[in-house]
């Protein structure tokens, strides 16, 4: 694409080096703006560094002790003595190596933000070490990790400052025994009793991760079941699993503090009850990095929790400046982060642009099995269940699960009734990550479930549930 500006009469200043911010001024870049971005660590942001990369590599490593674990019903079984002391397979002689596992996660998020940053170098993007905060409508001001003190004049400023693990007065953590889940990846040994607080996304995921490690793990709910805000059918599969893995998940159980006892922690419980383990993760939410931001000083609203106020284009309630990333009430998604980062700077560099759509955004939870959506959802069926149909088809009768030992999981799909658009999906099985880009496509493209339904679909394939489950929403015309 040719550079559409003159860097001299466009300058971007992006606070945050996030998926949110180095995407924006990849894009900014890209359309000839002058494009500074001031960051206080690496680029890559907490997404990179501390939350999205490290927390999915541990995933990827627990995925594969579910593989190893579940194998015996394949015909695979294991010879040869284990140690009586260390966590193992209860199929295969494998143990968790905390200390090298954390030490590969910290190498491979160093890695890649050290390619986020030679990416923005060679776009021509100039980095900034150091913090940012608004001093006007057209001003940030930074100091830089030398200490150096300046201000630099922009023509358009994003925000994207990401967010921070909620700490509870009444749990406080420690970084030893009471953890935030960016201080997992400083763990040398495999928790003996790790008890999580908190089921939503983050909470679910570590739980998930840690109980295929080996670990003992007691999840602490406040709500009625695992995920409350997502697929109500997907949600009682995963927790299902996690009972059946031997999980201990206390629904309808608040956690009224945490407290360090001895070598490990107590939670007592709002009921009185109380929980003993050797180790707790906060995942009780997270707030915006906002305080102290100078929003108030250059006219920026904020909501009461202290997210950025946007539009669909990015942009806040102060011309010229824009947010993006979870500093925002948006999604929580470091795909949305991106994208709000782009749309930002279309919109303010004059490119074509169009609004976020949330209907279209694809989320997943990295559990086993992982839960995969994507536009309409069940809330929306009880509201308008007159204009939509649904139909879910288990994985349990597709070949290819059979072959790979898959028993658990589904596909749903949701489809405008008479014309047959499809509206929306959920995934629910291992790679439902992968297996949920067709629906999105669909959703997206407004395909309906007929044109789905024709699509050649690779025998065996768990993709060829999909097929299968549109095939089933058919009408004769």
């Amino acid at each position: 694409m040719n550079n559409v500006l003159d860097p001299s009469q466009n300058r971007v200043v992006i606070i945050g080096g996030g998926p949110g911010g180095y995407e924006a001024a990849l894009v900014a870049a890209q359309l000839g703006a002058d494009v500074m971005l001031v960051e206080r660590r690496q680029t890559g942001g907490a997404a990179v560094l501390t939350d999205v990369v490290p927390s999915k590599s541990l995933i990827a490593t627990a995925e594969r002790m579910v593989e190893i674990s579940e194998s015996a019903t394949l015909g695979l079984t294991s010879s040869g003595p284990t140690e009586a002391d260390a966590p193992v397979s209860p199929s295969m002689n494998v143990r968790p190596d905390i200390a090298v596992m954390n030490a590969r996660i910290k190498h491979l998020a160093a890695a890649q933000a050290a390619d986020i940053q030679e990416g923005l170098i060679n776009a021509g993007v100039k980095i900034i070490h150091g913090t940012g905060t608004l001093t006007g409508r057209d001003e940030v001001g930074v100091v830089e990790d030398t200490g150096t003190e300046y201000t630099l004049r922009a023509d358009t400023i994003l925000l994207a400052v990401g967010a921070s693990p909620r700490e509870l007065d009444s749990a406080k953590p420690d970084g030893e025994r009471i953890l935030t889940w960016k201080q997992l990846y400083d763990l040398d040994e495999l928790p003996e009793h790790l008890i999580v607080v908190g089921s939503g996304v983050t909470g679910a995921e570590f739980a998930s991760a840690y109980n295929a490690l080996g670990a003992e793990v007691t999840l602490v709910s406040s709500r009625d079941r695992v995920l409350p805000g997502t697929d109500e059918d997907a949600a009682e599969v995963l927790e299902q699993a996690f009972r059946r893995r031997g999980m201990h998940v206390l629904s309808r159980s608040r956690a009224q503090s945490v407290v360090r006892d001895g070598d490990g922690v107590l939670v007592e419980l709002a009921d009185g009850r109380k929980v003993r383990g050797s180790h707790c993760l906060m995942a009780v939410g997270s707030i915006p990095n906002t305080a102290d931001l100078g929003l108030e000083r250059a006219g920026v609203s904020v909501e009461p929790s202290g997210h950025v106020v946007v539009d669909g284009v990015s942009r806040t309630s102060r011309q010229g400046i824009y947010a993006a990333g979870d500093c925002t009430p948006v999604f929580p998604l470091a795909s949305v982060a991106a994208m709000q980062g782009r749309i930002a700077m279309w919109h303010a560099l004059g490119d074509a642009v169009a609004p976020l759509k949330l209907r279209n955004v694809t989320s997943n939870v990295f559990t086993a099995p992982e839960i995969a959506t994507v536009g309409f959802t069940q809330a929306d069926l009880r509201d308008n269940g007159h204009s939509v149909e649904v139909v879910m088809q288990p994985l349990a009768t597709n070949a290819r699960a059979k072959m790979q030992g898959i028993d658990e999981g589904f596909v749903k799909i949701y489809a405008n009734r008479g014309s047959g658009t499809i509206v929306g999906g959920v995934v629910v099985g291992p790679k439902a990550s992968e297996l949920i880009m067709p629906l999105t496509l669909a959703v997206e493209n407004r395909i309906n479930v007929d044109r789905l339904a024709s699509s050649f679909a690779v025998y065996p394939s768990l993709s060829g549930s999909l097929t299968e489950a549109a095939r089933k929403l058919h009408h004769r015309g």
